[in-house]
């Protein structure tokens, strides 16, 4: 069995990340997955959260918003709407979409509109946990 895995992470615009790793760990639609090389072949649809991963003693976090995910015993193959390295977010406009968020929850007129404004508060709120991580 192969000693790390390949992971990719893409969006429409752009390859976010290749790199090999010794483990990852995907906000799928159900909660989180971890993932070690050979692990069993899967496919599941993305929520919003983080992407972590770890390279020896470093972790890095990346913040996702849906997608989905390919899983083989040694490629993890993530395919996301959005996908942003800590270092790539402006936080500013990260926290400016949360208060928007919040604003739009308290005005909310239908479930839709609940819900929509529930993954804009989710998504702002992930990246500003990933930004704010990286300066730990």
């Amino acid at each position: 069995m192969a000693e790390t895995i390949e992971l990719e992470i893409v969006t429409p615009d752009r390859l976010v990340l290749k790199a090999r790793v010794d483990e990852v760990q995907i906000p799928a639609r159900n909660g989180y997955i971890g993932v070690l090389p050979g692990h069993a072949p899967l496919i599941t649809d993305l929520a919003v959260g983080e992407v972590s991963y770890r390279i020896g003693p470093t972790v890095v976090n990346l913040s996702l918003a849906w997608g989905f995910a390919e899983v083989l015993p040694d490629k993890v193959t993530i395919l996301a709407e959005a996908a942003e390295r800590a270092e790539d977010i402006d936080v500013e406009r990260a926290q400016n979409a949360r208060q928007r968020a919040l604003k739009q929850l308290q005005e909310a007129q239908s479930a839709e509109d609940y819900e929509n404004a529930s993954a804009a508060l989710q998504r702002a709120e992930t990246r500003l946990q990933v930004a704010g991580n990286a300066k730990k």
